[in-house]
Order: structure tokens, then sequence, then C-alpha cells
């Protein structure tokens, strides 16, 4: 189960959030960050969130913490901070060598970024497109594109190496 179009929340959503994951197509994946939250609330909020993607049939992710991503029924943990064991997990890629961690490790998706420049890492040095082909061909696992990314610059750049492209700006316009 891969998603073709990933949101990527934070804090900076805010309200938009709960509209934002109503408009999403069936089948989209959701990565929860909200990290600046505490614990409580952290957990919380990422109820309400797993009860949208149930109802909606979107594929949830919880970064970094595997114990609240078993316990809101999350297909995945981004970037585990403890050992996933079998519970699948996707990478962050933004260089060769996480692209052959993520493989070493056995990544179930690598999110390669950040593709174009972007909102989220102002000044930041994109990697382009021949580069992000190359992670995703090292990395042995789906590769999802991200970083200055929507459907329209997907379209126009992907060969065939990407299942789907990810962003937190490109939801929020639509």
């Amino acid at each position: 189960m891969l998603p073709r179009q990933t949101l990527f929340t934070d804090e900076r959503i805010g309200d938009a959030l709960m509209p934002t994951l109503e408009r999403l197509p069936v089948g989209s994946g959701v990565v929860f960050r909200h990290k600046r939250l505490g614990s409580t609330a952290r957990a919380a909020l990422a109820q309400e969130v797993a009860a949208i993607c149930t109802r909606r049939a979107l594929i949830l992710s919880v970064s970094e913490d595997v114990a609240l991503a078993r316990t809101v029924g999350a297909t995945y943990v981004h970037k585990p901070t403890s050992d996933p064991g079998a519970f699948p997990f996707s990478l962050p890629v933004h260089d060769s060598s996480e692209a052959v961690h993520a493989r070493r490790r056995g990544a179930a998706i690598a999110y390669i970024s950040p593709i174009f420049p972007t909102s989220s890492h102002l000044g930041g040095r994109a990697l382009g497109v021949e580069k992000a082909h190359d992670l995703a061909r090292i990395c042995g696992c789906p590769a999802i594109a991200l970083g200055g990314m929507d459907r329209a610059r997907f379209e126009a750049f992907d060969t065939g190496l990407f299942v789907g492209w990810a962003g937190i700006d490109a939801f929020l316009r639509a």
C-alpha cells in the first residue's frame, strides 16, 4: 500500500489540518509530525487524524514514535527513533549516504528531498531532478519525491523511479 500523494503535517498547518485531510483523495498518504506538541496533546491529535484517515481510507504514517504509530493504527512509522521491529518504516533521504542507509535498514519508503527549492527550508540547496533520480535508484525501495513538489511538477519530472510525491504547501493551496 503506497500513496501516490502524501501530506506532511506540522504545526504550521494550524486550523487547515482537518479540512485538508477531508479534501485528500482516497489512498493519499499522511505523515503526521506535529513534533512540537507535548506528548499528551500530540497523542490526542494523532488519534483525531487517525480517525479521519481510517474513515477516508488514507494511509497514515506517524513520525518518529513507534509506540504512537502502533497505538493509532498507522501503516508506517516515519524516521523511527526506536527499533521499529517488524513495523514498516520510511526514511528521509537527502544524500547518497542516507540512500545507502535506507537500503541497508530495509526502509519500506524513502522520501527523497528536497527536489526543488521549498518554503520549508528557505535558502536550502535543492537536489534537482538528476540527483533525485540517482538517490531513488540507490535506495532500493519505493521512493517518494518531496520538496517544492505538487502534482504538475511530479508528472513533469517523474520517469517511473518514484511512486508518488509529497508536500505541505501544495495541499494548502488546493
